[in-house]
């Protein structure tokens, strides 16, 4: 299989910027027999342990906002424990915030009726998780229709869609087969397939990578990659692996404790770590396959030579460095026009040298 590259967003054109499908602001969830009694008092200021010992309670979430952008691929990465399951069940209502807003193209769900909710859960979200959920007793195209089916559509109807969708997930020809006929990485597509069938404004993603091995989770996030090129949907993805929130992520939000530690485009949160937890986490991550060129450039010194070819600032170092190094003269890094910077050798020789076990 092809490996798609996810090209890294310049946070100055994110997908969507200016507006949100999702906007989070100050989420809590507190866990414990006294959690409505946290929120709003001095109590909140406690760290997780004291939290833990003066009241039994623990804070999963702790005053967490965010938004996400249409047809964003929002990553949420941290360790186990950190709350980022928690989060996107508070985000879909299969856990009750204790407070906050989430809203949705406006509205905030925690306000919504049981009969808007599961409105929202058939028509507006989709989620999929580690375990695939699929119905061991009905082939590939009942589950995928399944949905579909739950909605009232007609058979005719809703199998079309589901033939449609399994050929978008590669698994032509698998229709009439069980889930337990199907490997791992497939039964995953199907999983895959029917959240799509559905039609959603958002899929929600939890760890589904995870219990996967590795050549197989490679190639599902390539296939996360190409759908979302094909289908445009905004993502909202959990997981613990940063090599899969860098490679899929258009933004980045780690957290630690229930809290928000640091939130950036994946340059950012490489080239920019807020604190000693964060670049411990990115402290392997080769530079020169993340940084991009608005992070290397620097300004043309009087009279430097502008004859150079151009690159624009979102282009990747790793992919830079042929043209920078073949180059005579100073490359131009140009957007819309404008001159923003340029790269020389040594700007990409800074790079490499900061990580010296990369393999350009």
């Amino acid at each position: 299989m092809t490996s798609p590259t996810k090209q890294v967003q310049p946070s100055v054109s994110a997908p969507g910027e200016g507006r949100a499908v999702l906007d989070v602001r100050g989420l809590w969830k507190v866990f414990g027999p006294r959690s409505d009694r946290v929120v709003g008092t001095a109590l909140e200021g406690l760290s997780r342990s004291e939290l833990k010992t003066k009241t039994g309670c623990v804070a999963g979430i702790r005053d967490v906002s965010f938004t996400v952008r249409p047809q964003e691929v929002f990553v949420v990465m941290g360790l186990s424990g950190s709350g980022k399951s928690t989060l996107v069940r508070c985000l879909t209502r299969l856990i009750e915030p204790t407070a906050g807003e989430v809203l949705f193209d406006g509205e905030d769900i925690r306000k919504a009726g049981d009969k808007q909710l599961r409105e929202l859960r058939r028509r507006r979200f989709a989620m999929v998780f580690q375990h695939f959920g699929l119905l061991p007793h009905r082939r590939v195209l009942d589950n995928v229709a399944y949905g579909l089916e739950i909605r009232g559509v007609g058979k005719e109807t809703r199998y079309e869609r589901a033939r449609e969708m399994i050929e978008l997930v590669g698994l032509s020809g698998c229709e009439g087969s069980y889930p337990d006929q199907l490997s791992g990485g497939m039964q995953q597509r199907v999983g895959l397939a029917r959240a799509l069938a559905v039609d959603p404004d958002v899929l929600f993603f939890d760890e589904p990578f995870s219990a996967l091995d590795p050549l197989i989770r490679r190639d599902m996030q390539n296939e996360v990659i190409r759908l979302h090129r094909e289908v445009g949907k905004t993502m909202i993805f959990i997981t613990h692996d940063l090599s899969e929130a860098l490679k899929l992520g258009d933004r980045i939000l780690i957290m630690r404790d229930g809290e928000l530690v640091q939130m950036g485009a994946p340059d950012e949160v490489v080239g920019a770590p807020v604190d000693d937890y964060v670049r411990e986490f990115v402290r392997d991550v080769p530079r020169s396959h993340v940084l991009t060129a608005r992070w290397i450039m620097r300004p043309p010194r009087p009279g430097e030579s502008l004859e150079g070819p151009e690159l624009g600032p979102e282009v990747v170092v790793r992919d830079a460095v042929h043209t920078v190094l073949r180059a005579g003269h100073p490359v131009k890094v140009v957007a819309d026009g404008e001159l923003l910077g340029v790269i020389t050798s040594e700007e990409i020789l800074a790079v490499i040298a900061e990580s010296p076990e990369e393999r350009l």
